[in-house]
């Protein structure tokens, strides 16, 4: 279910990055990293909020990618800020609601 929810994040995020024309280097890298953030969060087990941990495993996993954006656009850390923040929320909750409902 992580990829699953993890793929759907991804092509959210990389919409509107088509948008833009940005390069497809860094579409797919958001795009995988949105799959490997799914894949941790299903795997994960902290003890806290659903929500809240799909946010701080989203923000853990874009660490080194947004060392190296802000480095030369620090700017746009903010929008992919966002985005973190909301699609990281989402995903930890819909992993979660997924998880009860299979085990039921």
């Amino acid at each position: 279910m992580g990829i699953i929810v993890g793929a759907i994040a991804g092509i959210i995020d990389i919409i509107p990055m088509i948008l833009q024309n940005l390069t497809w280097d860094a579409n797919l890298s958001a795009f995988s990293m949105w799959i490997i953030v799914g894949i941790f969060i299903a795997t994960t087990e902290y003890k806290i909020a659903s929500g809240f941990k799909g946010i701080i495993i989203a923000f853990l996993v874009l660490c080194p990618s947004a060392i190296l954006i802000g480095w030369k656009e620090p700017l746009s850390l903010i929008p992919i800020g966002i985005m973190t923040i909301v699609l990281g929320a989402l995903s930890g909750i819909a992993i979660e609601k997924t998880k009860r409902q299979s085990t039921k």
